[in-house]
């Protein structure tokens, strides 16, 4: 099989949508399939292009097996709304320009990732002259991501933007998505069940484990053993609303165990570093992203992870960082409704991490020193079960890939019922 994956996100991109694609497109060399990547270059979540890769035009190159075509893009240095539409649109054009000049070169499935779905109706049309298959995986449902946030006012532009959303998406002769609540959303949004396909993101099981000891990391940090370190590691963007961390960091910061440590980047991390600055707090602490080999030593050196959204986010966007920690056997306190995917799972698995409301800081408050009162020196055994039995990387891709022949090698819709 001879496959085109086309999205804004590639390693070495270390976190989020990249570092998945990352991994899934070598997964599917290994197994034999023909990979090609139309990607950007890697620039998430720092919000700057990184170092020894072009910005102003095309780069195709080989890693490990994969054939990329790296495109341009407009990157701003600050984000806003109107800049990163721009920023969209310019890779959904680059992302075209090398799509089309493969056009007589055989693809037997396009995986357009969403987001962005700028890039939809180039590479509708190039699957409708080339008669090739797609498949639409959504990662973020960005139209409900920008609207729900408040990123943009509601009224006509979002009336016309989830229109041409539907009908985008109605194109596909596929569409996958990471949570059954996103593939209840994208039955409302007109895709019929038997086009859907549940493709959720995953775990390296047997690399993050509660087995890895963080001892050493701990200390190199500068904590003790006295220490409750509860860790947010991620994208530090609009989406998450981190400001109530550190107005609980504020409320909690007369007891001098309780500290505070943001691992990643974004485009709101300097002025959460100035809002902590301003606050005067001596409880937070700001990390870089770490590298992979890292990250279970990261999650083991945590004793609770803090997985904050604001309301609106928790179904548009399912936050990826949850896979390690279940996978590290982690314990969590997460922010979402209970109608989410997240808390829906929080009912049906109780005590696999603790489901609180969305950007309310006492809530959040009360959930750290209830979590403060608990012994979190042992792993969290429903968190890591969970993870073995729904999480593994392994058995997704595999059943994804199967999924992709029987699309393939259909001459019709693809007709499989989801299990």
């Amino acid at each position: 099989m001879k496959l085109l994956l086309k999205s804004l996100n590639y390693a070495p991109e270390l976190t989020g949508i990249g570092k998945y694609n990352g991994e899934m497109c070598e997964a599917f060399v290994e197994r034999g399939v023909e990979v090609t990547a139309i990607v950007a270059p890697p620039y998430y979540p720092e919000w700057k292009v990184h170092e020894g890769f072009r910005k102003y035009w095309f780069k195709p190159e080989v890693n490990n097996g994969v054939e990329l075509i790296r495109c341009p893009m407009y990157v701003p240095k600050k984000v806003s709304t109107a800049k990163r539409l721009v920023h969209l649109c310019s890779f959904a054009l680059s992302s075209g320009v090398a799509l089309f000049s493969r056009l007589f070169r055989k693809t037997d499935v396009i995986v357009l990732v969403q987001p962005t779905l700028f890039c939809a109706p180039l590479t509708l049309l190039y699957a409708k002259i080339t008669n090739t298959k797609t498949v639409l995986h959504i990662q973020d449902f960005e139209v409900d991501a920008i609207f729900g946030l408040g990123l943009m006012g509601e009224g006509k532009a979002a009336s016309l933007a989830k229109k041409i959303e539907r009908w985008l998406m109605s194109g596909f002769d596929a569409v996958s998505t990471i949570s059954y609540s996103m593939i209840d959303n994208a039955k409302n949004k007109g895709v019929p069940e038997h086009k859907l396909i549940h493709f959720p993101n995953w775990s390296d099981t047997s690399f993050v484990t509660p087995q890895t000891n963080g001892t050493a990391l701990r200390e190199e940090w500068g904590f003790s053993t006295d220490d409750k370190v509860f860790l947010y590691a991620g994208n530090m963007g609009s989406k998450q609303g981190l400001e109530i961390v550190l107005e609980a960091a504020d409320r909690l910061r007369q007891n001098s165990r309780v500290k505070f440590v943001f691992v990643g980047a974004g485009a709101n991390v300097d002025a959460l570093k100035r809002l902590a600055a301003n606050l005067e707090l001596t409880n937070v602490f700001f990390k870089p992203l770490q590298p992979w080999e890292l990250v279970p030593q990261m999650l083991a050196m945590a004793d609770v992870h803090l997985v904050i959204q604001k309301k609106g986010a928790a179904d548009a966007v399912l936050p990826s960082k949850l896979t390690n920690i279940l996978s590290a056997g982690g314990h969590a306190i997460v922010t979402a409704e209970e109608n989410t995917e997240l808390g829906r799972i929080e009912k049906q698995q109780p005590g696999i991490y603790e489901c609180i409301e969305p950007e309310s800081v006492g809530t959040l408050v009360t959930a750290i020193e209830s979590a403060l009162e608990k012994d979190t020196t042992q792993h969290n055994e429903l968190a890591r079960k969970f993870a073995l039995t729904y999480l593994d990387k392994n058995t997704i891709i595999d059943k994804f890939i199967g999924q992709l022949v029987d699309i393939t090698e259909s001459n019709s819709d693809f007709a499989k019922e989801i299990e």
